[in-house]
């Protein structure tokens, strides 16, 4: 095996990354390009997305912006049939586009549980449906391609206000395990990644006081995780050996007890 192969695993694979344009996407983005792969980064936000393609090819990465909705089907096929035909398709899909925003049930946020359940599931099931196809396509050619799906701790455990969106996540992880019956036969490696408390944008959506001071009140007595511990995890489970899948990893702060 030469030095350049060890030092790029990913040399030659075709990975896109969703929710990509701040926080775990972002990081997950840049450690896959640093691996060698070639990232197709893709959010709504396109200037912050080209940011990210020019900081990706300053560091010797290359990269592809697309700048969509996930939770608009048309566009996310739209998207994946570019990849195709201007990358031979995708190998590696980080399904990784979230929202977070709790409140107790009985203020009857309607609109905040559509918005989570549209971008968390729909959002979800609109990547996979258009991604899937290509990386069963390149496993039979590679022998190996990869979905991962990032889920939460909340899919495990139980948080107060937090029901809509832990009920999301739980789909994520139910779904991922489901998946991996169906694909890893197929050498489609699935992992949902259950993080704890990481500091990213998912706070600064959140309009519930008392999440809010739960929050707050977390950072005085643990150091949260940085998006970067999340993407050396993604990067880590990207270039294991073809005959090995973590099927689910969690991911906690070391002072998170749940």
């Amino acid at each position: 095996m030469s030095t350049q192969t060890i030092a790029k695993p990913l040399r030659g694979r075709v990975a896109v990354v969703t929710g990509a344009s701040s926080g775990i996407g972002e990081a997950s983005a840049e450690k896959l390009a640093a691996l060698g792969a070639h990232v197709v980064v893709l959010a709504r936000r396109a200037e912050r997305l080209t940011d990210l393609v020019a900081r990706i090819e300053k560091d010797g990465g290359s990269a592809t912006a697309i700048a969509a909705d996930v939770t608009d089907k048309a566009a996310l096929q739209e998207a994946a049939d570019r990849v195709a035909a201007e990358l031979g398709g995708a190998d590696l899909l980080f399904n990784n586009a979230g929202v977070m925003l709790p409140a107790p049930v009985e203020e009857l946020a309607a609109d905040q549980w559509q918005q989570q359940i549209d971008l968390n599931i729909t959002g979800l099931m609109n990547t996979i449906g258009a991604f899937t196809p290509q990386l069963v396509e390149a496993a039979g050619v590679r022998g190996v391609a990869d979905l991962i799906n990032t889920s939460s701790i909340a899919a495990q455990n139980i948080f107060p206000n937090f029901a809509v969106y832990s009920a999301t996540k739980a789909y994520v992880t139910h779904l991922s395990r489901h998946l991996r019956a169906e694909l890893g036969p197929k050498n489609v490696r699935v992992a949902a990644i259950e993080p704890g408390i990481v500091g990213t944008e998912l706070q600064s959506h959140v309009t519930d006081r008392g999440a809010l001071d739960w929050l707050e009140g977390s950072k005085e007595t643990m150091e949260w995780l940085t998006p970067q511990d999340v993407a050396e995890t993604i990067g880590f489970l990207a270039t294991l050996p073809p005959r090995v899948n973590l099927q689910q990893v969690t991911i906690m702060p070391t002072a998170q007890a749940s």
